[in-house]
């Protein structure tokens, strides 16, 4: 059978592919290594001095894990930050000739492009799976309760195992942190964005950890009846309903009273808790800002100065 030019085309663009993945593949594998504490799972060296990332959930509650690295070697790793509102961990080893990623910058990411993961799925050493970014600006929520925004969903497989390792473009730079999949679905997969991961990396490195400005309220969302939208001219139809208020707290010191209805922070409404969690930034702690309620269906202002959660 003689071969057609659409099937030679298709051979060409098959075996660039391959050579893509197999490149990428033997790039990044030197810089996965396998994590154990608690359980099992991945990290990457992201320093030559010995700085690896991996997922919060993986060194949970660990101060010292065993990390082995890809040539067999097994050394003592030290737990330096752990961010479990980002699912990110730092933990730093010490062995000689280490290979470093470096991160792409994931703001400039596009549905369909080349996503390769390498991780270490039931104990199976530096395993390589490839598919595209299937979306971006994804929320992820954590264990804490807290939503990861802008993460990357991809279709590359991922295995209890591959937390903590890397998701790469097809140049070997670190796109993303890989820490979810949906069970029982196939092809729905999640990694914190580069940006997160390297944000958060540079604050568990110099502070060993992420601060960050709390009320001191517990809140859960509600809806809001509709003639109260229009009556008042809210831009949601739910806030946040005041469940409890921390003593001593900003809250306390702001007069927030339960069964407050927060609809907004400074010039930002607030539709849910997920909006207050955004807003409540380390920048804000120790600023003045004004919160927005409704109490006995009245809006009302109160001013509020968060401060950080040590």
């Amino acid at each position: 059978m003689i071969a057609t030019g659409i099937e030679r085309d298709d051979h060409a663009l098959l075996d660039a592919y391959s050579q893509t993945v197999t490149a990428v593949a033997e790039q990044v594998s030197p810089s996965v290594v396998r994590i154990e504490a608690s359980g099992s799972g991945s990290g990457f060296v992201m320093t030559p001095d010995g700085y690896l990332l991996t997922n919060s959930h993986v060194v949970s509650g660990e101060k010292y894990v065993h990390v082995t690295l890809q040539d067999g070697q097994r050394v003592p790793g030290q737990v330096m930050g752990d961010d479990p509102h980002t699912d990110i961990a730092l933990v730093r080893i010490d062995a000689p000739k280490l290979a470093a990623l470096i991160f792409a910058d994931s703001a400039a990411l596009r549905v369909g492009q080349l996503a390769i993961a390498v991780g270490n799925p039931y104990g199976f050493d530096c395993t390589v799976t490839a598919g595209v970014v299937s979306a971006l600006g994804r929320s992820l929520r954590t264990k804490t309760g807290r939503l990861i925004d802008d993460v990357v969903q991809t279709d590359a497989a991922l295995n209890p195992g591959n937390s903590g390792g890397p998701l790469v473009d097809s140049q070997g730079r670190v796109i993303g942190v890989n820490t979810a999949m949906i069970m029982p679905a196939q092809g729905i997969c999640f990694a914190i964005a580069a940006n997160t991961a390297g944000f958060v990396m540079g604050k568990l490195i110099h502070e060993g950890r992420i601060r960050r400005s709390y009320l001191g309220v517990a809140g859960q969302n509600v809806p809001l009846h509709r003639r109260v939208v229009r009556f008042h001219g809210l831009a949601n139809e739910s806030g946040v309903l005041v469940v409890s208020v921390e003593a001593n707290s900003p809250a306390t010191r702001a007069g927030l009273h339960e069964g407050d209805l927060i609809i907004a922070y400074g010039e930002h409404p607030v539709a849910g808790v997920d909006d207050l969690h955004r807003l409540l930034t380390e920048e804000q702690a120790g600023i003045g800002a004004t919160i927005t309620i409704l109490r006995d269906l009245k809006k009302q202002m109160v001013q509020v100065e968060p401060t950080l959660r040590e």
